[in-house]
């Protein structure tokens, strides 16, 4: 099963990775902020995951790393 990790302190919460996301399982987290002040983005059901990667390669600050 893949594994999707955000590194959240450097999310800027553009929310690119929600939308290009098949599975519709990313969301900026309500209640979490990080250290500049914004909702990271993270997975809601890593087990519909199918590890396409999609998220990581649009993300323009690599925050997000998907392990197969």
């Amino acid at each position: 099963m893949p594994k999707v990790t955000f590194i959240e302190e450097r999310c800027k919460g553009c929310g690119l990775c929600v939308n290009v996301c098949p599975k519709h399982i990313i969301k900026m987290s309500e209640q979490n902020l990080n250290g500049k002040g914004y909702h990271p983005a993270e997975v809601t059901d890593m087990e519909q995951c199918i590890g396409c990667a999609f998220c990581a390669t649009i993300c323009p600050d690599c925050v997000i790393i998907v392990e197969k």
